[in-house]
């Protein structure tokens, strides 16, 4: 794949979020990204140990911020050439869409999630 430039549009993976974004600087093993949309929300609890409930910590995992930069690994930025959406509207998708599936997942690790989630809920759509 060749080289992505400055300006372009792209999707890229951060953690265990998709975000669509501007690409704003070029490094050697990473592109740094503007955010300008969420495509999946982060998942909640510990990275570590994914959909366990039972962790030292389960973090609460916030989506990337509209226009936050994030340093994302070359291999999960990929060009985007559809219409950017805008980041709010692109947000209460993503949580609409991760609270389904954790709706539809009945253990201690989704309650959980879903508990952070309504936190987040509170902060995002003040």
């Amino acid at each position: 794949m060749s080289e992505l430039q400055i300006g372009e549009i792209v999707t890229g993976i951060y953690k265990t979020g998709k975000y669509i974004g501007e690409v704003t600087e070029v490094r050697p093993q990473h592109y740094l990204v503007r955010v300008l949309a969420v495509v999946k929300h982060p998942m909640q609890g510990d990275l570590h140990n994914p959909k366990e409930a039972d962790v030292m910590i389960f973090h609460e995992r916030k989506a990337l911020s509209y226009r936050e930069q994030s340093n994302i690994p070359k291999q999960m930025v990929k060009p985007y050439k559809d219409e950017v959406p805008d980041y709010l509207v692109s947000l209460k998708q993503a949580v609409d869409k991760l609270k389904n599936e954790l709706n539809e997942t009945a253990t201690p690790w989704a309650e959980m999630s879903l508990k952070s989630i309504a936190s987040l809920e509170r902060d995002y759509f003040k």
